[in-house]
């Protein structure tokens, strides 16, 4: 497929487009700059940043050139969407080491040399010197309230209460947009189906103000087949960062994928042809674990690499009675009682929900069912957590 719009589409990503037909010719006439945002509120990226990464990677593939937008500027604010509370705000030293932080991980995905080399811009460069008065008379003057009221970017937000602070923030989205275009000729903004609102204001601006095309593409967000946002588990967020995430538990979350899911995780998180995932998945039984294999070693090699994806892959067919090495967690005391090894493990976050879990029999020591919270845990046992989490605990 030349165009990088039929292999968007083909592999599930594409929600929405302005300007469709236009779009397709400028992709298919040459090289276009364009952006992507993404917000610096941790040290470091998600899973549902992986899904953005992939689709720049095709992008940057298929001969076009990405910006990468770190909202360093709009993080100080922070972005509605979706969120019910106003989002703590951060120091600017903050911001700055979480860029760090996201370039390196990026630099696994995208290309930052040699031709249609990838660059990253802060939006803080430009936002953060905004003389206000001209800001409200130059940009301010083209955004309808009322049409913004209607934003579902906004409507969460709506209902417990929107600042004004955080009602500057698409103004300042289209803004970005607008600095893009003036300064690398930026003509198309990327971005998750959430931020349609945004996106599609920037795209807006340049058009009014620089009577030039600008163009807007949405992708699908992140979910199950039952609707559910994907990149949480117990402990929290799923992340690129092994020391938050490790690669053993990053593989195991993918392993764990629902039957109905496999298919669509394959096409819009791996590069693997369509027609090999087709071949996969064309199974409805227990063959299907194959493809959750496959899936789940293909996202372990991109974020961690080949070596540590083997390893996590030994790891986990260990765990469940295959060949190969069983995860193992180091712990400082030489004998310990099932609830403090399920808290200092990380396996469980406090007693209460470790003696919780025992009381209701999910857990096991080596192949015992444990019914005292007060059973001890020795050098070499296997703790079994229901059945996706699997670990040998050792005594240094």
């Amino acid at each position: 497929m030349a165009n990088v719009m039929d292999t968007l589409r083909a592999r599930g990503f594409i929600k929405q487009t302005v300007y469709e037909e236009d779009l397709y010719k400028l992709l298919d006439s040459g090289s276009v700059t364009f952006y992507t945002g993404f917000d610096p509120t941790a040290d470091s990226l998600h899973i549902g940043h992986f899904m953005q990464l992939v689709a720049i990677k095709h992008m940057q593939d298929a001969g076009h050139r990405p910006i990468i937008l770190i909202g360093g500027g709009t993080a100080l604010i922070g972005d509605p969407t979706g969120k019910t509370d106003m989002r703590k705000m951060m120091t600017k030293e903050t911001v700055d080491y979480h860029i760090e932080c996201f370039k390196k991980q990026m630099s696994k995905f995208i290309r930052f040399e040699g031709e249609n080399a990838a660059i990253i811009v802060n939006n803080a460069d430009w936002l953060w010197n905004l003389n206000y008065m001209d800001f409200i008379r130059d940009i301010g003057v083209h955004f309808s309230v009322n049409e913004m009221l209607r934003a579902k970017c906004f409507e969460t937000r709506l209902e417990r209460g929107l600042s004004f602070l955080e009602f500057n923030y698409m103004l300042m989205q289209g803004y970005d947009f607008l600095e893009l275009y003036k300064k690398y000729g930026c003509m198309l903004e990327l971005g998750g189906d959430d931020q349609w609102s945004n996106i599609l204001a920037g795209a807006n601006l340049i058009r009014v103000k620089e009577k030039k095309p600008a163009y807007a593409m949405t992708f699908t967000l992140l979910t199950t087949s039952e609707g559910k946002k994907m990149g949480k588990t117990e402990k929290g967020a799923v992340w690129l960062d092994e020391s938050k995430t490790s690669p053993y538990e990053f593989y195991q979350y993918w392993r764990n994928t629902a039957d109905s899911d496999v298919e669509k995780f394959l096409n819009l998180l791996t590069f693997l042809p369509l027609e090999k995932i087709a071949e996969l998945v064309k199974y409805s039984d227990e063959r299907i674990n194959a493809a959750k294999e496959v899936l789940a070693f293909e996202l372990t090699k991109l974020v961690h690499g080949e070596d540590k994806a083997l390893k996590a892959q030994s790891q986990a067919r260990a765990a469940f009675g295959g060949n190969g090495d069983m995860p193992e967690i180091v712990i400082e005391n030489k004998a310990s009682t099932i609830i403090s090894v399920l808290v200092e493990a990380g396996i469980c976050s406090s007693n209460g929900e470790a003696r919780r879990l025992i009381q209701q029999g999910g857990v096991s020591i080596n192949e015992l069912k444990v019914t005292d919270i007060n059973a001890l845990v020795n050098d070499g046992d296997t703790i079994h957590k229901g059945k996706k989490v699997h670990v040998k605990v050792k005594f240094s």
